[in-house]
């Protein structure tokens, strides 16, 4: 069965009257994989918005608030869960099989009736920053790519979060130094010259769980291979933004990405 296609779809409770949530069961990789879908009920054609969430298992687990948030400016919204989670099959591997699960998914957004096949954006939070690099150089003719307070570089994460890389090690199969190949394969900064569309990354300076390095590498690595793309920095601001700020940004991003 192709991948991206849709096996089930359950209506979601959603907590915004012009916004219907949908859980959806598609197909990647012979696996059954979960995600969540979120479209505004007004009829008409939308521009198709990749969410891509971090953490892992349920630490960082997607948030029908936060989908509602990015399809309240006019989106239709795909998060997947990612393989293993929320009753799909397979396991999660910290940006190693389960990429091919966002891949599917951006497929799955193409294979929407309502959504411009020519206008999918790629959206990255933490982890998902990631997962949002393999997928768009993957998928070289998505319209943009966001990251927000991203991963890029596994190795750095790795070395920076003490608190993970027991997680890391289990997950990955072990250290940076015994299997480098296996983080390299992880890290698609290096592959950072094949992105195509335009790239906003959006950043708290003061941001514990990825630190800013992640987006200044990747800055670094686009502007050499002249690429487009625009930063927004914010001083004292951690991983996760005020709510007032939360909010703003959303509102510019989207604005932003509209441009495109």
């Amino acid at each position: 069965m192709k991948d991206g296609t849709i096996l089930h779809k359950q209506r979601f409770p959603s907590s915004n009257p012009r916004v219907a949530l949908w859980v959806i069961t598609y197909a990647c990789q012979g696996l059954k994989i979960k995600g969540m879908l979120a479209e505004p009920k007004e009829k008409g054609m939308y521009d198709g918005f990749l969410y891509l969430r971090g953490g892992i298992k349920n630490v960082g687990t997607v948030r029908p608030a936060r989908l509602i948030q990015f399809a309240s400016q006019g989106f239709i919204v795909m998060a997947p869960f990612y393989r293993g989670n929320q009753g799909g099959e397979g396991n999660e591997d910290f940006a190693g099989d389960d990429r091919y699960d966002a891949f599917a998914a951006y497929d799955l957004l193409k294979q929407l009736p309502n959504v411009y096949h020519d206008r999918i954006h790629i959206f990255g939070f933490s982890r998902g920053g990631v997962m949002a690099l393999l997928t768009a150089i993957e998928k070289n003719d998505s319209r943009s790519l966001v990251l927000w307070g991203g991963v890029t570089d596994m190795v750095l994460t790795y070395e920076e979060r003490e608190d993970l890389r027991r997680m890391m090690k289990r997950v990955i199969g072990g250290t940076p130094s015994k299997y480098p190949e296996r983080y390299e394969w992880r890290t698609p900064l290096h592959r950072a010259h094949l992105v195509e569309p335009p790239v906003l990354l959006i950043h708290g300076l003061e941001d514990k769980n990825v630190s800013i390095d992640h987006s200044y590498q990747l800055e670094s690595k686009l502007k050499k291979s002249n690429k487009k793309v625009t930063s927004w920095y914010f001083e004292n601001f951690p991983h996760a933004f005020p709510p007032k700020e939360n909010r703003e940004t959303v509102k510019k991003l989207t604005k932003w990405m509209k441009a495109q």
